[in-house]
C-alpha cells in the first residue's frame, strides 16, 4: 500500500494482482498535484483500475469524477447512492474550479455484503466495512494484512472522551472484532495496534 499526500487528504493506493485500488482522492482542482504525487511514487495512472471513496464529502471525492473519465472505474456502495452528488452543490459555488460530477451510472454499485468478492475481482484480500458515525454514507476498508483505512472515523485513542455516541462505539467495536493491526485515517497519522 502506497499513502499518497497531494492536498489536505491522505489517499492510498492498493495494487492487485488484477487491479489497482485508489481510496479516496481530494479536493476538486488537485489533479495536477495528484499526477505528479502518483509519478513520485512509480504508481502509472492505468494501474489504478478502481477508485473508493470512504464517504461523499468534498474533500474525499473530489477527482471521483475526472478519474472516471481516465477510464477508473468507481466502486460505489449502495449506501452511499444517496449522497454520492451532495458535494456537487459546494464546487458549483467556486467557478474557477475544475469539477466533474461522478457518473453514478458508470460505477459498480455494491452492497458491502458482497465486497469480499469485489475486491477479489482486483486481486485485493479483504472487506468494506459501512461505518456510519462520521456521515451516514461513510466506509471502512478492512485489508486481510490488518490493514484499515477509515476516512474520516473519529481516531480511535479519543473513543473515551464520546460517551454518549454510541454509533462511534459500535463503528469501532465492529472494526476491532476483526483485529486489525494498523489504522489509517484520511487526516491523522498511522495508528498500530
Amino acid at each position: 500500500m502506497i499513502k499518497l499526500r497531494y492536498g489536505n487528504t491522505n489517499t492510498f493506493y492498493i495494487p492487485g494482482a488484477d487491479g489497482g485500488l485508489l481510496v479516496d482522492t481530494d479536493w476538486a482542482g488537485t489533479l495536477p498535484p495528484f499526477y505528479k504525487a502518483i509519478k513520485a511514487a512509480g504508481i502509472e495512472l492505468k494501474a489504478i483500475t478502481s477508485l473508493l471513496i470512504t464517504h461523499y464529502h468534498p474533500d474525499h471525492m473530489g477527482l471521483a469524477g475526472e478519474l472516471q473519465q481516465h477510464g477508473v472505474k468507481l466502486l460505489l456502495a449502495d449506501v452511499q447512492r444517496p449522497f454520492v452528488h451532495t458535494p456537487d452543490e459546494i464546487f458549483a459555488r467556486d467557478r474557477r474550479l475544475i469539477y466533474r460530477a461522478v457518473d453514478e451510472n458508470a460505477a459498480t454499485v455494491f452492497s458491502c455484503a458482497e465486497s469480499r468478492a469485489l475486491l477479489r475481482t482486483l486481486g485485493i484480500d479483504g472487506e468494506i466495512l459501512h461505518t456510519p458515525s462520521h456521515s451516514e454514507d461513510s466506509l471502512s476498508l478492512l485489508l486481510d494484512d490488518g490493514s484499515c483505512l477509515v476516512g474520516d472515523l473519529e481516531p480511535l485513542a479519543y473513543l473515551a472522551g464520546y460517551d454518549d455516541n454510541p454509533a462511534l462505539k459500535s463503528d469501532w467495536e465492529q472494526l476491532l472484532s476483526r483485529h486489525p493491526k494498523r489504522i489509517l485515517y484520511a487526516h491523522a497519522n498511522e495508528q498500530r495496534l
